[in-house]
C-alpha cells in the first residue's frame, strides 16, 4: 500500500480516494498501480449505497483519468462479499456494472482477506 488516502485533483478541488496501492500481478508484467474506494453498504437502503458507490466510482475514475500523476491507476470498489451478493448480483445491477465498467475487490472483513477481484485479474499468455 502506498497511500492511506490518495488525493487527486478534479478541477480546483481535491478528491480523496480511500487507498492507493501497488499490486504485483506477475513478475513478468511488473507492477500495476490501483486505487481502491472502500464502501461499507450499511445504510438502511441498499439502493442509496448503490447510488453513492457508483456515483463515487464514476467521479473518481474520471479524476484519475484527468490526473497526470495518477492516470495509470485502475480504480476498484472494495466491498464485503455479502454486500456484493445482496446488491450487485441483481440482473439490472449487472447491466449497470457492465455499462459503467465497474471493478470490485470483494473481501471478508472477519477473515481480513480478499475473496475475489471482479473482473478477474489475469495475465496475458
Amino acid at each position: 500500500m502506498t497511500h492511506e488516502h490518495l488525493t487527486v485533483k478534479l478541477g480546483g478541488r481535491d478528491v480523496f480516494i480511500d487507498i492507493g496501492a501497488e499490486q504485483l500481478l506477475a513478475a513478468e508484467r511488473g507492477e500495476t498501480r490501483i486505487a481502491v474506494e472502500v464502501k461499507s453498504f450499511i445504510k438502511p437502503s441498499p439502493i442509496q449505497d448503490l447510488k453513492e458507490s457508483v456515483g463515487q466510482f464514476i467521479v473518481y475514475a474520471f479524476a484519475l483519468r484527468q490526473s497526470e500523476k495518477h492516470q495509470d491507476r485502475t480504480l476498484y470498489l472494495a466491498i464485503r462479499t455479502t454486500a456484493y451478493e445482496d446488491v450487485f448480483e441483481d440482473k439490472a445491477v449487472q447491466m449497470l456494472i457492465a455499462e459503467e465498467s465497474l471493478r470490485f475487490v470483494l473481501f471478508d472483513p472477519e477473515k481480513e482477506e480478499i475473496k475475489k477481484w471482479i473482473p478477474e485479474i489475469t495475465t496475458p499468455i
